[in-house]
């Protein structure tokens, strides 16, 4: 039987089931993810969109679309953050501070070029995203 972790918004008004094994973990330094998590840096888990279910207060649920490439969702009542849909990637972001207790092991910085925040701490850093994921791949120093 596959694992499953539960996450909730700040305050519990709507909860997220994520099932299995993230697809990635990391560290995302993009503007846009610094401006909404008001964070010098986001960290993500990165989700099949079958793998995370929305088990309670989904009619609470917001969405905000500022390019076509993020749908973040948040809390309508507290306005805490839950997960962004990345419909071009065919994932979902389930901010690791959502769920606490699946073990963070990030793997990977993306959009290292924008940081604000040096992290030194051994992980590959891309400038934008994994070729795969429609970036350059290119790696940048640490």
């Amino acid at each position: 039987m596959e694992r499953s972790y539960t996450g909730t918004c700040f305050c519990g008004s709507v909860e997220v089931k994520v099932t299995g094994v993230p697809e990635g973990m990391g560290y995302c330094h993009c503007s846009s993810c610094r401006s909404w998590s008001a964070g010098p840096v986001n960290a993500f888990t990165l989700w099949k969109p079958k793998a995370v279910k929305v088990t309670k207060g989904a009619d609470h649920l917001g969405t905000y679309t500022k390019n076509p490439s993020s749908e973040r969702q948040f809390c309508k009542l507290c306005g805490g953050h839950v997960m962004t849909n990345h419909p071009g990637m065919g994932l979902v972001d389930v901010y690791a501070a959502t769920i606490p207790d699946l073990k963070f092991e990030p793997g990977v910085h993306v959009n290292y070029a924008e940081t604000v925040l040096h992290m030194k701490d051994g992980l590959p850093k891309l400038r934008d995203f994994p070729a795969e994921l429609g970036g350059t791949g290119d790696m940048v120093a640490e």
